[in-house]
């Protein structure tokens, strides 16, 4: 009868009166096969692809070695397959290098599988199915609390949650070398435990503070007293916070004459970039004087022009056309006066001129009627315009005589800034 394999190891059984005159050598060569399995160590480079451990009969084998570890760069998660039915212990170490999980599996059953980080030795044992992993999660029995257990000897998968307390942990035991980076969370420190002492001063940075957070009493007080200052001075330091302040007189900068013109004239105001507000003196021109008609009756006066003030405030920028108006002219024989000219700033308000007075005939002629100023905040009369703009808006004087009636005044524009309140 020929010689057969067994199952495990593939030592070659030898069968009574067979292989005459070679026992000696296929004793040795199953003496070297056992110790393959004993004591044997092989390093097995991987690839990114998978491998098969080789188990064959009478034959020194990778698959037969006690001690195996895996070596190489792997660019894919791999696995190492071990033939179905081979039952065998092996202490394996995972070398490779790169960020993928390796698999030792007997092709159909369950695997032991290293992690994507983990480069480290796992005892492993095979039932002819499947794969299993020997650690203390996988063992009985427990750790005596009076045990010398030397640093890193006992990995974080093999304590029982229950096993270590902290009366078996000596003070000061635990050091921050020990702790992982990600191991103390918020919901490990207790309220009030970290103290202004234990803050580096560079850790406390603005986007570290939630919003609202930081209220009056955390800011630093800059001797301002709370007030609401007008026509303010204020101070402000180079990290925006103001040092100091003091009110200035109500209304600082009103009163500041921008812009006069007389009738006739044109143009367009452009107010200072640092007004709010315009205050606008419109004065239109007076109505011409009425001639002497016939039989002998003096002429009307003309009207005068209307007279208003606006208060106007204003946003910048703000540039608008105005006109001053002209006067209303005299009729050089016999004649009505001429109505004078409208003064106006466009979107802030308009002076209508006064009409011209009639030419007296069989009766003395009717004066002309004052020009209107709708819209104003104030309305002036004439009197009030000679004072401010001098001598405008003045109806004209009536003729007894053909050729002595007069013009009226001539229209005028005045217009002042506020830079203040």
């Amino acid at each position: 009868m020929a010689s057969s394999y067994s199952t495990d190891l593939k030592l070659e059984l030898m069968v009574t009166g067979e292989n005459s005159g070679t026992w000696g050598d296929k004793t040795n060569t199953n003496l070297n096969l056992l110790q393959q399995a004993i004591a044997g160590y092989q390093s097995i480079a991987l690839t990114s692809t998978n491998t098969t451990l080789v188990m064959t009969d009478a034959t020194i084998s990778n698959a037969r070695n006690a001690v195996i570890e895996f070596t190489g760069a792997i660019t894919a998660n791999a696995t190492v397959y071990v033939a179905s039915g081979i039952e065998k212990t092996y202490t394996i170490k995972n070398s490779t290098t790169g960020a993928f999980t390796l698999a030792l599996n007997q092709v159909a059953g369950a695997s032991v599988i290293w992690g994507t980080t983990e480069k480290n030795i796992k005892g492993v044992y095979l039932d002819g199915t499947n794969a299993n992993t020997i650690d203390l999660s996988t063992l009985g029995g427990a750790i005596s609390t009076s045990a010398s257990i030397g640093d890193f000897v006992i990995g974080p998968n093999e304590l029982d949650t229950s096993s270590v307390t902290s009366v078996k942990i000596a003070s000061f035991a635990v050091t921050s070398a020990k702790l992982d980076t990600s191991s103390v969370t918020s919901v490990k420190v207790a309220s009030f435990a970290i103290t202004s002492a234990a803050l580096d001063t560079a850790s406390v940075t603005s986007v570290k503070i939630a919003s609202a957070a930081v209220g009056t009493t955390q800011l630093i007080a800059t001797g301002v007293t709370a007030a609401t200052y007008t026509a303010a001075t204020i101070t402000v330091a180079a990290d925006g916070r103001i040092t100091s302040a003091s009110s200035g007189s109500g209304g600082a900068g009103m009163g500041i004459p921008t812009l006069v013109a007389y009738g006739p004239a044109s143009g367009t105001y452009t107010a200072s970039p640092t007004a709010n507000r315009i205050g606008v003196y419109l004065a239109a021109g007076g109505g011409g004087g009425g001639s002497q008609g016939s039989p002998d009756y003096s002429g009307g006066n003309g009207g005068n022009g209307g007279y208003g003030f606006w208060n106007k405030p204003i946003t910048q920028p703000f540039s608008q056309p105005y006109s001053a108006g002209a006067q209303g002219n005299a009729p050089g024989g016999y004649g009505t006066g001429g109505t004078g000219g409208a003064s106006t700033v466009a979107n802030v308000g308009t002076a209508n001129g006064g009409t011209g007075g009639n030419t007296g005939n069989n009766n003395p002629g009717n004066p002309g009627n004052s020009g209107t100023v709708p819209g104003s905040s104030l309305t002036l009369s004439a009197g009030n315009a000679a004072f401010l703009l001098g001598n405008i808006g003045y109806g004209g004087s009536g003729g007894n005589q053909p050729i002595n009636a007069t013009p009226g005044g001539r229209g005028a524009i005045a217009i002042f800034e506020n830079t203040g309140t």
